[in-house]
């Protein structure tokens, strides 16, 4: 169980800095925008998975906030692809 926390976690350090090298390149347009959304999603994921102990639970406890995270980053890709007039 410690080995795979270790793993994840690793996982999720590797997920942050390759975000923040994205970040860094100053050059954003739709497809690193997909990506960075997609990792975000990967990440909390994991963590709710992992560190939060949900992927036991059954149930509500265990879609609310998985339903929560994807309305979420629907609605932030849903604002950054809509036209600006």
């Amino acid at each position: 169980m410690r080995r795979t926390l270790e793993i994840i976690w690793i996982v999720l350090v590797a997920l942050s800095i390759f975000a923040y090298l994205l970040g860094d390149l100053h050059y954003i347009n739709n497809f690193f925008v997909a990506i960075l959304l997609v990792t975000t999603f990967i990440k909390v994921q994991l963590v709710l998975n992992h560190f939060m102990e949900l992927k036991n639970v059954t149930g509500k406890y265990r879609w609310i906030p998985s339903i929560w995270l994807t309305i979420v980053i629907s609605l932030i890709a849903v604002a950054y692809y809509l036209p600006v007039k």
